[in-house]
């Protein structure tokens, strides 16, 4: 019969091995090609979202108050503005993804 210590350390090593088999697996080029399309994708689309809703509610005060360039002009402005600031943040997270992942691999 086994210990559970020497099951415990089976156990530990059996994890650390499975690990390092993981961590030498190389990535494709097509995986990161198409990880690297939909963060493109997720960015374009954040900007987007961004104009269309300052489109909206420019267009809706507009047809309230019958102003009709002033506030479409305005929100759709401030709606690419919201998108851009939203993108950035989306970078930013992006690149601490990435620098940490740089870091916990500079590490083993």
């Amino acid at each position: 019969m086994v210990d559970e210590a020497d099951k415990d350390g089976l156990e530990k090593l059996d994890k650390r091995i499975r690990e390092l088999k993981g961590a030498d697996k190389p990535v494709s080029k097509m995986e990161d090609a198409h990880s690297q399309a939909h963060l493109a994708w997720r960015m374009v689309i954040e900007l987007v979202a961004g104009i269309v809703i300052g489109f909206g509610i420019g267009y809706g005060l507009d047809t309230v108050f019958d102003t009709m360039p002033i506030f479409l002009v305005l929100f759709v402005l401030l709606g690419f503005a919201a998108g851009v600031r939203v993108m950035m943040r989306s970078v930013k997270e992006m690149q601490d993804e990435a620098l940490a992942d740089a870091g916990q691999n500079e590490g083993k």
